[in-house]
């Protein structure tokens, strides 16, 4: 079974490349996301992996939470499935 992972306090300059190759030393990666803000198209300074493999993703969490990665102590854990999100209001005007 596959184990994905959170990865937050990235550097906003850490591409995905870059997270591939930091963890691809702990087991096969099936998927690498940087999480990107979609109006300015930058990094939002967090992103997930996904292990195919669990004990590979518990070894991963235990070496890389905490290490330093451009400069930054990254925090890695078990992601948490996304929480369902309530309908946004604007405040704004009304068309």
């Amino acid at each position: 079974m596959s184990t994905k992972c959170y990865v937050g306090n990235l550097a906003f300059s850490v591409t995905e490349k870059e997270l591939r190759e930091a963890f691809s030393p702990y087991g096969e990666l099936t998927e690498v996301t940087v999480i990107m803000d979609r109006f300015s198209g930058r990094s939002k300074g967090f992103g997930f992996i996904t292990f195919a493999n669990d004990e590979n993703a518990e070894k991963a969490i235990s070496e890389m939470n905490g290490k330093e990665v451009q400069g930054r102590a990254i925090k890695v854990s078990v992601a948490k499935p996304m929480e369902e999100r309530s309908e946004r209001r604007s405040f704004g005007r009304r068309y």
